[in-house]
């Protein structure tokens, strides 16, 4: 461990100790703590040629499990299980500039893959955060959720195979569209909405129609829609009572109306080198030329939400986050400065007793392997996660009830 790596583990164990000193002796004993959550979103299943990082889930969770993590967020495919759970569907690529998913086109089966993952969770006492980024296959199936009723029967559907495999008590929470309602994962909302627009009034109508339709089936089942962007005092302004809990996804790179990826000549390239090669060249330095600047930004934003929390009496998970949304093993990039800032973000949050559940980062994979070898970082940080106590008002509900 250098010296760097040695700082952040004592701040980690600083922070873990002025947070502990809140507790008081009236603390029941069996009082509930967070998960430590990282997001495999659709590589699990997609990223299983050799080399990929998940095509032995075994050894994949296996390491998962000894760095500290006790949740892991994936998508089951709703869309596609519902249509045909044992059919081989042909997806095709996000991107090619990412390290999320498949970089070409590529081939799945869901079933048994999904029972045989959500079971190798259960056996490791991992639970599974179900979400959906509505991969396009080569029928584009997703463009047949014409309305909230089919996208909560595909879910309800999903629930179903699920609880038939008696795997229901591995869930952790439902969510129903990932970064809802933006264009790239939401591309069937009719009228077209994009990032930030989850308060328009006919998302509010679908989202509401969609959980009370599943919740129907599934009463004891955490149901949300995790929205992107938008203003914080919409989260004041709309009535979310029908949300289990909040899922902001929070980096240091969209603060300050994205100034740090402007800087950086970061513009979310999706099949042009182009953007890595800016980040190569330039987000280091303009992140260590004001490093309190750009701590400050990210500090504040969760502060933001933690106080909604308090409002609205909601609690938190965050599955991606901290420090920049793009990032990979390349040429020019170093870690060392992204994890500094993702340490920030776990301990401020942390801090707050307002997360029921919290991710270290959004590169927390195999495949990421710069990120992923660090063993003692994701260890220091899940242990502060898992240390910490859950504000006394957040300790029941359907969420509280699964951890």
């Amino acid at each position: 461990m250098d010296r760097r790596e040695f700082l952040g583990a004592a701040a980690s164990v600083a922070a873990l100790s002025a947070i502990s000193a809140h507790r008081t002796d009236a603390m029941p004993a069996n009082v509930k703590h967070p998960r430590a959550i990282t997001m495999w979103e659709f590589s699990w299943i997609e990223r299983r040629w050799p080399g990929a990082g998940f095509e032995d889930w075994d050894r994949a969770l296996d390491e998962l499990k000894e760095r500290g993590y006790n949740a892991v967020r994936i998508d089951p495919f709703p869309h596609l299980l519902a249509a045909d759970p044992h059919k081989t569907w042909t997806l095709w690529p996000e991107w090619n500039t990412q390290m999320w998913g498949s970089p070409d086109v590529n081939r799945i089966v869901l079933l048994p893959a999904l029972f045989d993952f959500i079971g190798k969770c259960r056996d490791r006492g991992i639970k599974v955060g179900l979400s959906t980024w509505y991969r396009k296959d080569d029928a584009d199936t997703r463009m047949t959720i014409t309305a909230p009723e089919v996208m909560a029967a595909n879910w309800i559907k999903t629930l179903d195979l699920i609880s038939g495999a008696d795997l229901i008590d591995s869930i952790l929470y439902t969510d129903l569209c990932n970064e809802w309602p933006g264009e790239d994962w939401a591309p069937f909302m009719k009228p077209p909405l994009t990032y930030g627009q989850w308060d328009n009034p006919a998302s509010l109508d679908y989202m509401h129609k969609a959980i009370a339709l599943v919740r129907a089936q599934y009463p004891a089942m955490p149901l949300l829609f995790s929205v992107a962007g938008g203003s914080m005092q919409s989260f004041l302004d709309h009535d979310l009572h029908d949300f289990d809990l909040l899922d902001p996804h929070i980096w240091m790179a969209q603060q300050y109306g994205g100034e740090f990826y402007k800087l950086a000549g970061y513009t979310y390239e999706r099949f042009d080198p182009k953007g890595y090669t800016n980040l190569g060249l330039k987000a280091e330095d303009v992140y260590r030329a004001r490093p309190d600047y750009w701590q400050k930004g990210l500090e504040t934003n969760i502060d933001a939400f933690a106080g909604v929390s308090r409002k609205i009496k909601m609690p938190l998970i965050t599955t991606e986050c901290w420090a920049v949304v793009d990032y990979k093993d390349w040429p020019l990039l170093k870690w060392d400065w992204v994890k500094d800032l993702c340490a920030i973000g776990v301990r401020r949050a942390a801090s707050s007793g307002r997360w029921l559940s919290i991710a270290t980062s959004n590169f927390c994979g195999p495949q990421f392997v710069g990120m992923w070898r660090d063993v003692a970082w994701h260890q220091h940080l899940t242990h502060t996660i898992k240390s910490v106590e859950i504000a006394p008002d957040l300790r029941h509900g359907r969420l509280y009830d699964r951890l």
